[in-house]
Order: structure tokens, then C-alpha cells, then sequence
């Protein structure tokens, strides 16, 4: 016998798991996709479940939470049927899709759609939980590494009861998907006006969720059969007595050591197989909508978003182009033209009595400007012109050494030696702003 996988490795599987199901559940409930969301809820919960007690009861079979196996247990006998019925939810709503003959949809239609899918998914799971407890023997076992499992006493009412309940909700949900793909295939050309009508569902949603309920099914169905037979066959059905004799001492709990269940054969298979299906159910899951188009651009979003929580910029590709779209509306400066500039220096003289604004005629910069120079057209030179920008420039320095009242008269401005613009372009008023200085 081939020993099953170690508990640590189980752990860990189921963790990824209740991951897998817990990330696309916002968007499927955006679109209020009733069978998917109970799809996840279930499988991503009984995942957690298990990793719980795989955690807990890691290397031990003591009594360490009686309350929290009570709800453990309870709620393994719901998901037994769970998936199978989320899933019956999902071939549902794909048939009256693929059978609806109008393309608009009303609320009250919606609304009641909700309703039944609820009615399905967590309804049945309910009277599951409370079927159960008729055929229950005792409270609970507990296995080592495993955890607590529930006890279903082999007699003939537990079967219609408790064991049969998943094949044959598996069973009407195979003629529900057997029934979509005929449908798909006759009305493929009308599925687009169809799917048209259903908020957050298109033909690769429709196809993904119609192999997630096959391939459920088809898991679901042979799994259940055996696990009928193997009871039925192998196991000593017993006689049902009355109420009082199945739950005599109906407190008492097993505990039973890895080193027992674990050199069964048949008890292995069937503690094993019943944890690990669900972690399996959340892979083939995230399988099939985890790396889909909605699924990548809700990815990009979160990373977007916790990117600028950190401080960090995802606006790169944006600002190479604005920064290309900012350097095209300057000329290329390139080694075809030479075309000399004047430097605009400012000297924040005032802080001394006696200082002078002075500037060198010689003080420039040559900057090669390529084709651009063509472009870049300017007035001719004015003295006039310039004498007058550049009186009116510095009236507050003339003020400024008028109230000192120097013997000496100020030089006009028009006097003042400034540099020649080249001959291939010439520059106007920023050269007189720049060299025009009075001195007194």
C-alpha cells in the first residue's frame, strides 16, 4: 500500500486552496454569480476547515476544542453535499440560459433566480446537517493528523438518510449539463444574443463554467457509487432498533491514533480521498477562472493600487511618452547649425552700498540647434527698441542712485557696446534685457 502524503504537505495544499477560492470571489459576486460564489464559498471553507485541524490535531488526538468539532463536523456533513448542489446551480442557470427564448431579463426573474440558487446551494446542506444526526452513533471521532470526523451508524435508514444524498444530486445535475450541451450545440450561433441578457457573462465564462460543473459531476458520481457499495458490501449494515438504541451514549467521542487508521487500507482511502477532493475541487477551479481575462485585469488593478499605497509609480510607460511628446516640442540639438545665444544672467547686487550691476560682453554660450533654425524666426535688431526695455528695466536702480544724488550723469542706455547677433539668426529683445545694463 502506497502511505499517503504527509500531513505537512496536506496543510499546505489546503492553505493554497482557501487562497485560490477566496481571490476571484469579488468579482463573481459583482456579477452575482449565485452558483459559482456558493462554488467557492463551500470549497474555500471546507478547505480552511481542514487545514484547521490538519494544524491542531497535528500529532495528537486529544479532545482539544469540543465545541469547535462539533461545528467542524457539522459542517463536513454539509459539504458533502454542498459542491454537488453549488454545482447543480451552476448547470441550472447554463440550461435556462441556453433555453431562454426572450433576450431581456427582469428584476423580479433575477430575484427569484437568486432564490432558488440559495434554496439549492444552502438549503440543502442544512437538512443534510440535520438528517445526519438521525443515523449519527456517537458525537464525533477524532483522528490523529486528520482531525474530527463525523459517525454515521451503517443501518438501512442511513443510506437514503445521509450516504446517497451527493449521487443523486450528482445525477440530476449530469442531465441538467447533458441537456446545456445539447442545447449549445443546436443554438451555437445565438449564444452571443443569448449571453447578452446575463450582466457579467460571456461565451468564455459560459464554456469554463460548463466544464467546472462536468468535470464536478463526473467526480462526483463515480466517488459517491463506490463509496455506496463499499458500505453496502464490505460494511455490516445493521438493523435499525429505535431512536434510543443508535444514540445510546451518544457523548462518547473515539480517539484514534495515525498508526491504526493509517495500516487500514479502507480507512485511509476514505479519510484521505474525502479532504484531499476538496482541495482538488478549489484547483480545477482557480484552474479554469483564475487566469482569465476579468481574473488578469483585477490582477493589474490590485497591483496598481497596493503600488501606490507603497509609494511606487506604474505610470512608467506614461511618462516615457509624455516625456517624448515633451522633448519633440524643442528643437533636435544637433551638430548641424551653429547658432549663437546669448546667457540671461541675474546678479542680486543690492545687498552692498556701492556694488554695480555689471555684466561681460563677452560672457555667451554657443548651442547647436539643428534644422530647427529655419524654423526659428525673428524681428531684426532695434536700438531703439532696446534702449527703451531696458530704461524701463531698471527705473528702481536709477531711483536707487538718484536719491544719492552722484555728480556723475548716467550713461545713457543706448551708449552701451553689446555683442552682434550672428549672421544665420538674430535675436531682439531677450539680448537687450540680458546686456542692456545702466552705469552710473
Amino acid at each position: 500500500m502506497i502511505p499517503p502524503p504527509p500531513n505537512q504537505v496536506f496543510s499546505a495544499f489546503s492553505f493554497v486552496g482557501f487562497v485560490m477560492c477566496a481571490i476571484p470571489f469579488y468579482w463573481h459576486m459583482e456579477a452575482w454569480n449565485t452558483g459559482t460564489c456558493l462554488y467557492m464559498a463551500w470549497t474555500g471553507l471546507g478547505c480552511l476547515n481542514y487545514f484547521i485541524n490538519s494544524i491542531v490535531w497535528n500529532g495528537t488526538v486529544l479532545n482539544k476544542a469540543p465545541v469547535w468539532c462539533d461545528i467542524s463536523t457539522r459542517f463536513i456533513i454539509g459539504l458533502n453535499v454542498a459542491v454537488p448542489a453549488a454545482s447543480l446551480c451552476i448547470n441550472r442557470r447554463l440550461y435556462k440560459i441556453s433555453t431562454v427564448k426572450a433576450v431581456m431579463v427582469t428584476r423580479s426573474e433575477k430575484r427569484r433566480a437568486v432564490m432558488t440558487d440559495l434554496a439549492i446551494g444552502l438549503g440543502i446542506p442544512i437538512i443534510q446537517m440535520a438528517l445526519q444526526y438521525v443515523v449519527s452513533g456517537h458525537r464525533f471521532d477524532i483522528y490523529e493528523d486528520f482531525g474530527p470526523y463525523y459517525f454515521t451508524w451503517n443501518t438501512v435508514p442511513a443510506y437514503p438518510l445521509s450516504v446517497a444524498w451527493p449521487l443523486a444530486i450528482g445525477l440530476v445535475s449530469f442531465v441538467y449539463c447533458a441537456l446545456t450541451i445539447r442545447q449549445f450545440w443546436k443554438r451555437g450561433r445565438q449564444f452571443n444574443q443569448m449571453l447578452s441578457s446575463n450582466r457579467g457573462l460571456n461565451q468564455s465564462r459560459y464554456l469554463r463554467l460548463m466544464c467546472l460543473s462536468l468535470v464536478e459531476v463526473l467526480g462526483t458520481i463515480p466517488i459517491t457509487t463506490y463509496s455506496i457499495w463499499f458500505n453496502a458490501k464490505d460494511g455490516q449494515v445493521n438493523k435499525w432498533v429505535s431512536w434510543a438504541n443508535t444514540h445510546y451514549n451518544y457523548s462518547k467521542v473515539e480517539q484514534i491514533p495515525s498508526v491504526l487508521w493509517k495500516s487500514d487500507y479502507n480507512a485511509t482511502v476514505s479519510l484521505e480521498l474525502s479532504r484531499w477532493f476538496c482541495v482538488l475541487c478549489a484547483f480545477v477551479f482557480f484552474g479554469f477562472f483564475g487566469f482569465a481575462d476579468e481574473a488578469r485585469k483585477h490582477y493589474r488593478l490590485v497591483y496598481t493600487s497596493l503600488s501606490s499605497r507603497l509609494g511606487y509609480s506604474t505610470t512608467s510607460s506614461s511618462l516615457t511618452a509624455s516625456s517624448n511628446n515633451f522633448n519633440s516640442s524643442f528643437p533636435d540639438m544637433s551638430s548641424k547649425g551653429n547658432v549663437t545665444l546669448p546667457v540671461f544672467v541675474s546678479n542680486n547686487g543690492r545687498g552692498k552700498a556701492d556694488s554695480m550691476l555689471s555684466f561681460s560682453d563677452k560672457l555667451s554660450t554657443s548651442i547647436s540647434i539643428g534644422d530647427f533654425a529655419d524654423d526659428f524666426k525673428a524681428d531684426p535688431y532695434s536700438p531703439t527698441e532696446s534702449s527703451s526695455s531696458a530704461s524701463s528695466s531698471h527705473t528702481s536702480e536709477e531711483d536707487l542712485h538718484r536719491e544719492r544724488a552722484s555728480p556723475e550723469p548716467t550713461v545713457p542706455a543706448s551708449a552701451v557696446t553689446r555683442p552682434q547677433p550672428p549672421p544665420e539668426i538674430s535675436v531682439a529683445e531677450p539680448v537687450a534685457s540680458a546686456h542692456s545694463v545702466n552705469v552710473v
